[in-house]
């Protein structure tokens, strides 16, 4: 057995609550709270939960664009939280995210060419032609043309932005990839093509990803585990086939309960959350 990529331990961040005119902590929101998991390489994660549960918090905290509170972050035995800035600017190179806001992501004032050959030249890898080129083919592979980088991310449709961000996000040939709901704010026919690229790009490139989402559709189409989280938790851990098909926990149950059905004259079995605890 390989070790993990990813391992998370007991990572927790809270956010204080400031009052008075001091602005004195008063408490904290505990946006994360004491979550433990491991991510295989070439494995895909779900990570799934309602909006407000902690899991986006989870993908930033890991990638250090937010500060935990505690815990441990260990990428391939290293520990992250350990790192200096040096070495933290190379593992930028390892790990990556696809935001859920394909235009917000996007600098409206930069043409896609800058935008997805920004990091290869932040990290000296290309420049001129070579970027360039290196731009175009990344281009052409998630999906668009090469002439797209002369343009700017306002003038393409939602979809094509999100294949911008999944370019960029190759750009330095990571091994992890955080996707964070990267398809809810597409269209449905959308959705499943960037799904299908992503894991197409996965197979190709050996990639790893700790996919996040509300949606149980999505998760059952692209993951190989399923993490769900409530209340800064994780309730329940398993494969993909074991959550979808005998889910233990009522709040797993509610979830699934609330995947549309295709046909309305199905029955469905409602579930009530009443006093979970953990």
């Amino acid at each position: 057995m390989h070790p993990p990529l990813l391992e998370i331990r007991d990572l927790c961040t809270w956010f204080p609550v400031r009052r008075g005119v001091l602005q004195r902590t008063v408490g904290h929101v505990k946006a994360v709270d004491g979550v433990s998991f491991t991510l295989n390489k070439g494995e895909t994660l779900g990570l799934v939960g309602e909006s407000g549960c902690g899991k986006t918090t989870v993908g930033r905290t890991l990638l250090r664009l937010v500060e935990p509170t505690g815990g441990k972050i260990l990428f391939e035995g290293r520990d992250v939280l350990k790192m200096g800035s040096a070495e933290l600017r190379q593992l930028r190179r390892r790990m990556q995210i696809i935001f859920q806001d394909p235009g917000g992501s996007l600098n409206p004032r930069m043409r896609v060419g800058r935008i997805v050959g920004e990091p290869l030249e932040v990290h000296g890898i290309a420049e001129g032609d070579r970027l360039r080129d290196m731009v175009e083919k990344l281009l052409e592979r998630c999906g668009l043309w090469a002439a797209a980088a002369d343009r700017y991310p306002h003038e393409f449709s939602g979809g094509q932005r999100q294949r911008i961000g999944i370019a960029r996000a190759l750009a330095l040939n990571p091994s992890l990839i955080v996707c964070d709901e990267p398809t809810s704010a597409l269209d449905v026919s959308i959705q499943s093509q960037i799904l299908n690229l992503l894991k197409d790009l996965q197979v190709e490139f050996g990639l790893s990803y700790l996919f996040i989402s509300h949606d149980m559709a999505v998760i059952h189409h692209i993951c190989d585990r399923v993490a769900v989280m409530y209340d800064g938790k994780i309730v329940e851990e398993g494969t993909r086939q074991a959550i979808i098909e005998k889910p233990q926990h009522p709040y797993t149950q509610r979830l699934l309960a609330a995947v549309p059905e295709a046909d309305p004259r199905r029955p469905r079995d409602r579930v009530r959350l009443e006093g979970v605890k953990m």
